[in-house]
């Protein structure tokens, strides 16, 4: 496999801080991009030699780790599937849904040769409270929204556009990745819109105030 070329800047900041022994935390709000920052990192690794044996990538909010609730049972998982020569690379995607997955975390690095990498909402994973779940042990990237250079970039225009009328659309429509797939559709982007900000006040905020 080729090595990736030109990767965005928050794979770029992932690549910079690899084999640093600390866990990155790539933190945003819902559908801001952070599953494709990760899934770009695995293909950087496997484009620079690393083994796909040595590489565990799970999205905890797949069905297919249903039972693995707490932390005792996602470690005794992890710990079987870690290949038992060279570095491990341990990328958890949305892993709040794991009740006090840090301990999980802080074993993977005591026990095992491991490079570690997740992802979680903001709504539960706060920078506040990292100092005191990973004792310091760790870097955080902050995801935002694509910025208007970046959706210059992402999104296709017709010939001829003009600046004014794409910082028009950046105004109108927002830096959320998702809403490339309906293709400046004023109708279809409210309704996404209208998920994405319903899901983010009614599940994750009110949830994590409730607790």
């Amino acid at each position: 496999m080729s090595k990736l070329i030109n990767p965005p800047e928050y794979v770029n900041q992932l690549i910079e801080n690899k084999d640093v022994d600390l866990v990155k935390i790539v933190t945003g709000i819902r559908r801001c991009g952070k599953s494709s920052i990760l899934d770009l990192f695995h293909k950087y690794l496997l484009s620079v030699g690393v083994s796909e044996n040595n590489i565990i990538l799970m999205n905890l909010e797949s069905l297919k780790y249903r039972d693995l609730t707490d932390y005792f049972k996602f470690y005794d998982f992890v710990s079987k599937h870690i290949a038992k020569e060279g570095k491990n690379y341990l990328i958890f995607d949305e892993l709040q849904v794991i009740s006090h997955w840090e301990k999980a975390i802080e074993s993977f690095r005591l026990d095992y040769d491991v490079d570690i990498y997740i992802t979680g909402l903001n709504a539960y994973l706060l920078s506040s409270e990292f100092s005191t779940l990973l004792s310091g042990r760790f870097v955080e990237i902050k995801v935002l929204p694509l910025s208007f250079k970046e959706f210059l970039t992402f999104y296709s225009f017709d010939e001829g556009t003009s600046i004014e009328d794409k910082f028009q659309k950046y105004l109108q429509f927002g830096g959320m990745p998702i809403l490339k797939e309906y293709n400046f559709n004023e109708t279809r982007v409210n309704q996404a819109l209208e998920g994405i900000y319903s899901t983010v006040v009614l599940h994750d905020i009110i949830q994590r105030n409730d607790e």
